[in-house]
């Protein structure tokens, strides 16, 4: 077992650093299925029925736990296992993530051929959620270490392959369903098999080429704390700080707040824009539209994590995320009036760039947390701050679809039934604003002196 070890992963001298974000890439893009999970949801109600569902079939409220376990037990193993990740290295962690991840697939394929839907409860929801909280947070203090001077650039260029991890899955599982499909089986069960073992072989290459830094490894040119580029807001070439010291600071708990508004206005509008664009432009924006306009907004998406993260390391964190949330609010603000003048071409760019920004929260949080904690404990603290990625995943969609159903039930017409849920939106952010305008540098009495 000694090739899993940290000191395996070791780079030898003239080691190339951009080596090491293809193989981080690697783990999210294979985990950024999850976003694609909701193509198996209408085949998963006929899985008896076939053309239609039958009595027996699951219904598609059942169906929609599968993908809210995975987001919680995603946020609870990034918690519980970041100290962990910390401590073992990338390597072993991500073959973790990588095991866990395929068996998820594995175990809910049995779960759909024997027709027992806990089975995927447990499979992709709970086994699955597990890979995917290790595999997310398994090579942010690898990237921050290789890249001190672009440590936003490096952790965007990971974290952006999970935003287009659907890109990759949604026509991977609809070609495999194709496939697979008979007049007696949906394909369903086949295509959870193979994928599992296309997510294994594909993850494992980044378990295999994934190096980690010598001790005191610098980039030519790099000056640590002091280099213009990072700006930081606190010196984390000298302040380490443990996750447990962590969690005694105001800090920590300002950007859990950040990182929950900015993703719960996000996602809560994210699972709506296709019903949204065809209730507010009705006769305008077709089904057909609708799901291209979806597809056009994981490109911004995805696109966002690099973009603005890579921004970062010039503005520093606290200003882009400022950035995240004033221009955000106001973008959520003006959707009703956009709306009502019949613009879609404006539409499209509003939602993409809010859909940018939401991308960017996750890809900026990791050099965030390291700007302000130092990088040693950074795997651990990150894992405990994605719980707010939990909750966000519950309360974003609650709140945009019990207000709509309300409203409509009032009497709001449906293309109107979404300008409250806009306005909130854009309070959140308003007081995501000033949550991190209150983050100012961790007092070093809060620094950990055998953290390197």
């Amino acid at each position: 077992m000694g090739f899993l070890d940290r000191e395996s992963t070791v780079a030898k001298p003239g080691f190339n650093r951009w080596m090491v974000p293809p193989a981080a890439l690697a783990i999210h893009l294979a985990i950024g299925q999850a976003y694609a999970f909701s193509v198996f949801n209408l085949p998963m109600t006929k899985l008896i029925g076939m053309t239609e569902s039958a009595p027996e079939d699951w219904t598609l409220t059942t169906l929609g736990w599968i993908f809210s376990l995975a987001i919680v037990f995603l946020g609870l193993s990034a918690a519980f296992g970041g100290t962990w990740v910390g401590r073992v290295g990338p390597r072993k962690a991500m073959l973790a993530s990588a095991v866990c991840f395929a068996s998820g697939f594995w175990i809910s394929a049995v779960g759909v051929h024997s027709h027992q839907l806990w089975l995927i409860y447990l499979g992709y929801g709970v086994v699955g959620g597990i890979g995917l909280g290790l595999g997310y947070v398994s090579p942010v203090k690898t990237l921050i270490s290789w890249f001190p001077d672009r440590p936003g650039m490096a952790t965007g260029l990971a974290i952006m392959g999970f935003g287009g991890g659907a890109m990759v899955g949604s026509p991977l599982a609809v070609a495999l369903m194709d496939h697979f499909k008979t007049p007696t089986s949906m394909g369903v069960a086949e295509t959870f098999a193979v994928m599992g073992v296309i997510y294994f072989v594909f993850m494992m290459w980044g378990v295999i080429t994934i190096r980690v830094p010598a001790e005191n490894w610098k980039p030519p040119g790099h000056h640590g704390a002091d280099d213009a580029l990072t700006k930081n807001a606190a010196s984390s070439e000298k302040l380490q700080v443990s996750v447990q010291n962590s969690m005694k600071t105001p800090q920590f708990y300002f950007l859990w707040l950040v990182l929950f508004l900015n993703v719960t206005a996000g996602i809560g509008v994210l699972g709506q824009a296709s019903a949204m664009s065809q209730e507010m432009f009705k006769g305008t924006i077709t089904a057909a539209a609708a799901a291209g306009f979806v597809g056009l907004l994981s490109i911004f998406n995805m696109a966002g994590r690099f973009f603005w993260s890579s921004l970062s390391d010039y503005t520093g964190r606290r200003r882009i995320y400022m950035v995240y949330f004033a221009l955000g609010a106001l973008l959520y603000a003006s959707i009703p009036t956009v709306g009502h003048m019949q613009n879609v071409v404006l539409f499209v760019l509003l939602y993409g760039v809010i859909m940018s920004m939401y991308g960017a929260g996750f890809a900026t949080i990791p050099a965030y947390i390291s700007d302000l904690y130092g990088k040693a404990d950074v795997s651990a603290i990150h894992g405990r701050i994605l719980t707010a990625w939990s909750a966000a995943g519950i309360a974003g969609p609650a709140l945009v679809n019990y207000i709509r159903e309300a409203q409509i039930a009032g009497g709001t017409p449906p293309a109107e039934a979404y300008s409250f849920t806009m306005y909130l939106m854009a309070a959140l952010l308003a007081v995501g604003f000033v949550c991190n305008f209150l983050i100012k540098p961790v007092d070093p009495k809060f620094a950990s002196a055998n953290l390197k």
